[in-house]
């Protein structure tokens, strides 16, 4: 069974991410020099929600809201689901598929250790597909 764990090797390591208190303007501009569409928001070591472009377009602009003085902690979704390393890439793609959901928080014995996407999944997934076509391609011609 393929897990998140999987997923990483082949994926950064990095953790991008804001405190509560940050503006919305600040983080969109990470969120533009990382070219990530995602931020977990963490007080210290503490998961405290997560703050998306969905966030944004729901909850600034459409609701006439300034980037400038809004705070991350007033429109970041804070309850969360949360995975773990040795979750399984159908249970990950089930809950986000479930939950109208593109990133989920890897938790693991209570430590932040990264952050999945749908596109991290589907690329996984292709990637795994593929392999096990070549695998079969060359079983059968030889």
């Amino acid at each position: 069974m393929k897990t998140v764990r999987n997923i990483l090797q082949y994926k950064s390591q990095s953790i991008y991410s804001v405190d509560p208190d940050t503006s919305v303007l600040d983080a969109l501009k990470i969120m533009m020099d990382k070219n990530i569409s995602a931020l977990l928001v963490m007080e210290g070591p503490e998961l405290k929600g997560i703050f998306t472009e969905r966030d944004y377009a729901r909850k600034i602009i459409l609701q006439g809201k300034s980037s400038k003085e809004t705070k991350i902690k007033e429109v970041m979704t804070a309850r969360l689901e949360v995975i773990n390393l040795n979750s399984s890439i159908d249970h990950c793609m089930q809950i986000m598929t479930d939950k109208h959901i593109r990133h989920l928080p890897i938790v693991d014995n209570g430590k932040v250790s990264g952050m999945i996407s749908i596109g991290d999944l589907v690329k996984f997934v292709i990637n795994d597909q593929k392999q096990t076509i070549e695998q079969l391609q060359n079983y059968i011609s030889s």
